[in-house]
Order: C-alpha cells, then structure tokens, then sequence
C-alpha cells in the first residue's frame, strides 16, 4: 500500500512539472511572439557618422522582429567587429524599443591612396576608402600618399602618424575647420582654413603638440570676429606672430 502512494506522489509531481513547464512555455511564447512586444523604435546614442540605417544593417536588426527573440549580446558583437564603432552596448527597453549606445572611432583626416582616398583615423587605422573625394568634414594630409592599403589596415608612415597624433588634440569644431594638413618638407607642417579666404596656420616642427593645438583652437575660435585680415599665423615662436593681409 505505502509502494502505491509513493507511485502517486511520485506521478503528482511529474504531472505539476510537466503543467509548470506548459505553462511557463506558454508565458515565454507570449512574450516572444505577442504584437505589442515587437521591435518598432531604435533610440541611437552617441552616433555622429553612422546612421540609423547603418546599424540596422551592420546589426542584422529587423523592424518589426519579436523583441524578446532579438539577442542583445550578438547584436553587440555584430556591431562591435565594425572598424567604425570603438565601444557598444545594446539592451532592451519594453515594450518596444532596442536602445544602443555607441562611441565612434573618429576620422581625423583623409589621405590620398594609390586608387583614391583613405579616412583614418587617431591610430592611423583605415576607416573608410573610396575613389572620389567626399565633400570633406575632415582635413586632408597633403605632401604624402600611402599605397596598397585597404579598410582595417594601419598607416605606417611616421610623419603622418604624428600628424594624426597631433589632430587628435584638437576639439572637434577647431577640426572642422581646418582643409589642409600640408607636408611642406620633413618635419615641416602647414595647416589652411577651411575659410572663404584660407589663411595659413604654420606649425613647424610636430613639437609642443598640446601647446600648438591650443593655439590652434584660440585662433580658429577668434578668426571668425577678427576685423581684420590675416595672411598666416606662425606658431613656431614662443608667442604666435600672426602676419595681416595686405
């Protein structure tokens, strides 16, 4: 007799695991598949260069795709292994809504290429090529080109890594400011306006590079006030001689 009531509570208890996990299975599905838990809302955060619709492509993200079905750590890892994309974190938001938050590698400057021109950025690494020149946003180094390189690569040119190292100091207005970074001769650095009358920055040597780059910033900043006009401005003395035009 006590054999068959311990066959019973044996079996009551299967019978409630096998009912809790019907159950359970049917919460998820509802979850997972019911229409108001759909992905119907990107809110991007931190993206100057990439788009809504370029994350959606790297991410492999569907609009409309169950919420619950979309693994936030794979998408992370999608987006991540994107030249373009230095740091990431991806989560949900209910009801509706995948939130994504990105630091972008900065392009700092173009160069010119063998088939065209090269972003590149603080590291020298090739963020984007192409074969026509952008409407630019960024300066481009003139007085050395670079050969056979390719998206992911790294420059290897020594002046143009400094000169990448010393671009990264600037703000990200006084860099859309600037149109040229001119290599005049070995270690001897230029740098024009991006004005209607481009006016001549001369660096010199790529020494004092956090000295230079704040003068460079004050300049740039006070350019657009100042009545009057200026040829170039010389940086390579202990106070900046700023030479008007005549």
């Amino acid at each position: 007799m006590a054999v068959v009531k311990r066959r019973r509570r044996s079996f009551g208890r299967l019978f409630r695991g096998i009912i809790f996990l019907v159950v359970s299975a049917a919460v998820l599905g509802v979850f997972v598949y019911v229409p108001f838990f759909t992905l119907n809302e990107i809110r991007l955060e931190g993206a100057k260069y990439l788009t809504e619709e370029d994350i959606l492509r790297i991410g492999d993200i569907y609009m409309g795709e169950p919420l619950f079905k979309l693994e936030t750590n794979v998408v992370q890892n999608r987006l991540s292994k994107d030249l373009r994309i230095e740091e990431v974190s991806v989560r949900r938001k209910l009801p509706h809504t995948l939130e994504i938050k990105i630091k972008e590698r900065r392009p700092l400057a173009t160069i010119n290429c063998d088939y065209g021109y090269l972003d590149l950025d603080h590291n020298g690494v090739v963020l984007d090529s192409y074969k026509t020149i952008k409407t630019m946003q960024i300066p481009m180094i003139t007085g050395a080109a670079v050969r056979d390189l390719y998206i992911g690569d790294t420059v290897e040119n020594e002046q143009v890594r400094r000169i990448l190292d010393f671009l990264q100091r600037l703000n990200e207005d006084t860099l859309n400011l600037l149109s040229e970074i001119a290599i005049v001769e070995a270690n001897y650095i230029v740098m024009y306006s991006a004005t209607e009358r481009p006016v001549q920055i001369r660096i010199g040597k790529l020494e004092r590079l956090d000295e230079k780059a704040r003068l460079t910033e004050d300049f740039l900043r006070d350019l657009a006030t100042n009545p009057h006009p200026v040829e170039y401005v010389d940086f390579n003395y202990t106070a900046p001689f700023i030479k008007l035009a005549d």
